[in-house]
């Protein structure tokens, strides 16, 4: 396949504090020059004999291509976040980064302060929803070449310096200033609510335990804590607690072979939690047994 040209989204001789100059060098050269690069490997990609060429070229081949391919879509997405404006996020997007960060300001100094890191340096600072987890993160990407996992950016900062050194010299600070009074906040909030509609990954079911609840440690850190009757049985096989003698501070071992041996000794009344350092199943396995002899609330 062969990747078109995107044209810039944004009115280069609108924007404030950036020249035409600057912004037509960077779209011509560092971008038109990633989408030749990208192409060229593609070709070379595609004519090659992957069956007999060796592991090393083709390794090579597809590192230099995502490197290019993330060039081509970053630049994109730092062309399409520019526009000129008041710099001032949109009513949507303030809620949400208020909601996920705190406040708009406290979002921007993140964002700054991870910018100015990268000041000297290159890299991206990038402003990304997460669908699983249903909010926004900075992140810094280096190399063009390290995303969150199923991460969508929605707002891209190039801080590699031909992105400033035209105007700006070696003063990143100003370019990064620049940068936030010229966002397109609007153009922003269209990309998150388009990501708004990817959905998170369908969770993971065990369907030999999808109906047995689980408990996080910090639910039963916050049960002793406050003082709520709980009882704590640790089930890791004989075999493998005779060789390790460490054991949670409440916990008692019960042997998970003998279930119906011991199962008497328990409140009914209160609840019973149940962990296997050793193997997720037998844990699981020791629970349901529990269950079964009449302990209802064992998780």
């Amino acid at each position: 396949m062969r990747y078109p040209l995107t044209p810039i989204f944004t009115r280069p001789w609108l924007l404030n504090g950036l020249s035409l100059r600057l912004i037509e060098s960077h779209y011509e050269n560092h971008y038109g020059g990633a989408l030749r690069r990208l192409n060229a490997i593609t070709e070379q990609l595609e004519s090659l004999d992957v069956a007999k060429a060796p592991a090393y070229v083709v390794n090579s081949l597809k590192r230099e291509q995502l490197i290019a391919l993330n060039s081509t879509l970053l630049h994109e997405l730092y062309f399409a976040s520019l526009a000129f404006g008041d710099g001032k996020p949109t009513d949507g997007l303030a809620g949400a980064l208020s909601r996920d960060f705190g406040s708009v300001d406290r979002w921007r100094s993140e964002f700054v302060a991870m910018a100015s890191g990268l000041a000297g340096g290159s890299g991206w600072v990038l402003l990304v929803y997460v669908p699983r987890d249903r909010r926004l993160i900075n992140q810094t990407a280096g190399d063009h070449g390290q995303t969150v996992a199923g991460g969508v950016p929605i707002l891209a900062l190039d801080m590699y310096e031909h992105a400033y050194h035209i105007d700006f010299g070696a003063n990143a600070k100003a370019y990064i200033e620049t940068f936030q009074r010229n966002i397109d906040w609007p153009s922003v909030e269209v990309r998150y609510e388009d990501a708004l509609q990817v959905a998170p990954p369908r969770p993971l079911v065990q369907k030999e335990f999808g109906d047995l609840p689980g408990v996080g440690v910090e639910e039963v850190k916050a049960m002793l804590d406050a003082g709520k009757p709980v009882q704590i049985i640790d089930a890791r096989p004989r075999s493998y607690i005779s060789r390790q003698q460490d054991i949670m501070d409440g916990a008692v071992w019960r042997d998970p072979e003998h279930v119906q041996e011991w199962v008497g000794e328990l409140s009914k009344s209160d609840p019973v939690i149940v962990f296997c350092a050793y193997g997720f199943h037998v844990g699981c396995k020791t629970a349901i047994a529990l269950r079964e002899a009449g302990s209802t609330r064992s998780t």
